[in-house]
């Protein structure tokens, strides 16, 4: 009597690869990481379903052969039969669908799925959503009937506006409100800067919109403009953080800005600079800080009146390190809620 010995199991055929391969619309076409570039080398097929994808060219450039077809989740896992790998480019609201698809036949159970895989083939980099923000702020300047129309002078009682926002929400402490905030002080800055790119410096001896002319009289300029000479006047005032000079102290930082900022304005007066459209007690302990700063022998005015009371005041707190116009609002915040809680009404 002989003993049975079972038959092995035939070896299971492999399930191949499904790779779907991502893109960001904020980085150049063509501009792949390496693991995206080597996955699609050596797969078995390529499917793209938008024949205006931008990375076609460059893939095509490159030597891959990218078939234009949009399969369904089932002719996907079909397709990788045999062990093949499949790299699918995304784009376009089908995406959604075969996403779908490939995870019904998954929970199945009634189908070998193939390996799926999620390949990011660029990155956004920090700040990559500002790029969009510039697009959607270009479209609204060229498409809304109100923001097509608006002018520097116009925005500028919202930008106001929009700062007193923000120093509430930093106060009131809400994250949230903070980020909507800054968000709208950020549309601010992007808005105007829009404007400023429509200057035409050709018109010349000619008046502007709601009479405006070339701030600079250097023609236009763009956010990108902005930006830079953002990130110059930032290089040049932190010699301690792109140069050879040392800071270890906020104080020492301070003297290294006011001191390269002294060389750039070259002022005739410490009082240079300062805006008078200010609050008040802002405005008062701006100058005291400047005359203090700048050793100017100078006493503060003496006159009849609270207005001579508060310049007084600000001039102290500006010297003992205080800003008096963020201890008054808080000082108010306080009477405020005092006068809530006498008239029963809750914070």
């Amino acid at each position: 009597m002989t003993d049975h010995v079972p038959a092995e199991p035939a070896p299971a055929e492999p399930t191949g690869r499904i790779v779907l391969l991502t893109t960001s619309h904020r980085v150049a076409p063509g501009v792949l990481s390496w693991p995206a570039w080597q996955v699609l080398h050596a797969a078995d097929r390529v499917l793209c379903a938008d024949p205006a994808h931008p990375q076609l060219p460059y893939l095509r450039d490159a030597g891959i052969e990218v078939e234009q077809a949009a399969p369904d989740a089932p002719a996907l896992v079909g397709a990788c039969a045999g062990g093949r790998t499949v790299v699918v480019l995304p784009g376009g609201e089908g995406d959604r669908r075969l996403t779908d698809g490939l995870a019904r036949l998954a929970g199945s159970g009634r189908v070998s799925m193939p390996d799926l895989e999620l390949l990011p083939g660029s990155y956004d980099l920090p700040g990559a959503r500002l790029l969009d923000l510039v697009q959607v702020m270009d479209r609204i300047r060229r498409e809304c009937p109100w923001s097509s129309r608006q002018t520097h002078r116009g925005l500028a009682k919202y930008g106001i506006e929009e700062a007193y926002e923000l120093v509430e929400a930093i106060e009131d402490g809400n994250r949230t409100e903070l980020r909507e905030e800054l968000g709208d002080v950020l549309l601010q800055v992007v808005f105007h800067a829009r404007i400023a790119e429509e200057y035409r410096a050709d018109a010349e001896g000619e008046e502007g919109e709601e009479g405006e002319e070339g701030e600079d009289g250097d023609g236009p300029f763009s956010i990108d403009d902005v930006a830079g000479t953002l990130v110059e006047k930032l290089v040049r005032r932190h010699p301690h953080v792109f140069g050879d000079a040392t800071a270890d102290t906020p104080e020492e930082v301070k003297e290294h800005w006011l001191r390269t900022k002294a060389v750039e304005k070259q002022r005739e007066s410490v009082t240079d600079g300062i805006p008078l459209g200010q609050p008040g007690l802002a405005l008062a302990a701006k100058l005291a800080g400047r005359a203090r700063t700048g050793g100017v022998p100078v006493d503060l005015p003496r006159g009849e009146g609270v207005g001579y009371e508060l310049l007084a005041l600000a001039a102290r707190a500006e010297a003992a390190g205080i800003d008096p116009e963020t201890a008054l609002r808080a000082a108010a915040r306080a009477y405020r809620d005092a006068i809530r809680a006498a008239e029963g009404v809750g914070p």
